[in-house]
């Protein structure tokens, strides 16, 4: 029986070293080597090593099942956040401890990635609330797996499977966050391109400029355009443009955009689909100055500065506030 167990990459930080040691990795360090450790056995080293831990049965799970209940032939998914991807391989090892391969990462599963992908946005709204747990490791429900499994051309069935940690309060309430921004995300990528124009619009208002769209046609490269006193006789003024498309925007975009660009004029590149290396670079050297705005970037604003929106913008895009436990 073939189960799918997400491995966390820290956000797709440790993705690279995932893929390129062919590897699922495991902190806790302090623990040593765990092979052949019972749950029992996990559990006292914890309360030795971590004594003031309040996680500490959340802790004994993720450990356990990461060392005991993982096994060859199982799938592997981890997910890196910056391009909406999730990598998926296949583990061919049981559990080994290696200190030396990657930094403080040392409880090791060998995996055969193969490039493997899925899409997020490839995914119904029941997966991805399942994949959304903030857990470093558990096991997909039986659904996703079906899912997942059936995306990849596998129609090899799976258990289902049944919850074995509660999970505590803090944790429920950072999961519940984690999937509320995913999904605000999903909300965003579903507005039109003239949508997304007047969301960055909105955007700009809220924070105390008079920003208005700049009508359909030769606009230069300018979407939006924002100042104090709306009509940009007052210093700053700001020239934004909107790319709302999969792909990255790349160093050439940037170049364009930032022609013709006077004294006293800063500029906002917003990409959905984000940026190259390339045009990161050539926006730090650039003498105007330019801040590029990605979804992760575009999604933070959004929450900091939605109480300001006009009715417009909250018509546009509607959110409830949430008050959740500290």
């Amino acid at each position: 029986m073939v189960n799918i167990w997400m491995v966390r990459s820290q956000g797709g930080e440790l993705l690279p070293l995932f893929l390129k040691n062919k590897v699922a990795a495991l902190g806790w360090e302090a623990l040593g080597d765990l092979a052949g450790k019972s749950r029992n056995q996990i559990k006292e080293l914890v309360q030795e090593k971590y004594p003031n831990e309040k996680a500490i049965f959340q802790w004994i799970g993720i450990i356990d099942s990461f060392v005991n209940f993982i096994k060859k032939g199982d799938y592997i998914i981890t997910y890196d956040k910056s391009n909406r991807l999730y990598y998926i391989g296949e583990v061919v090892s049981d559990y080994y401890y290696n200190n030396k391969l990657i930094k403080e990462y040392p409880n090791l599963r060998k995996v055969e990635w193969n490039a493997r992908t899925i899409s997020r946005d490839d995914l119904s709204s029941t997966s991805k609330n399942s994949l959304g747990s903030l857990s470093t490791v558990f096991r997909l429900s039986h659904d996703a797996e079906v899912e997942i499994l059936s995306l990849l051309k596998n129609k090899k069935e799976i258990a289902k499977n049944e919850q074995e940690v509660a999970e505590e309060l803090e944790l429920q309430s950072n999961e519940l966050l984690e999937n509320s921004t995913e999904t605000l995300k999903d909300r965003i990528l579903n507005l039109s391109p003239d949508d997304m124009e007047e969301l960055v619009k909105e955007i700009l208002n809220a924070m105390g400029y008079i920003a208005r769209r700049s009508p359909k046609g030769a606009d230069r490269g300018i979407d939006v355009f924002a100042s104090r006193d709306g009509l940009g006789l007052e210093e700053p003024r700001i020239f934004v443009e909107v790319k709302h498309r999969k792909g990255q925007m790349g160093a050439p975009e940037i170049r364009t955009f930032l022609g013709g660009r006077q004294v006293g004029d800063r500029c906002i590149y917003v990409s959905t689909g984000g940026f190259t290396k390339e045009a990161r670079y050539e926006a730090e050297r650039a003498k105007t100055p330019v801040f590029l705005v990605d979804l992760d970037i575009l999604t933070e604003l959004i929450g900091v500065h939605y109480d300001n929106f006009r009715a417009e913008g909250k018509v546009l895009l509607p959110l409830r506030k949430l008050y959740l436990p500290a």
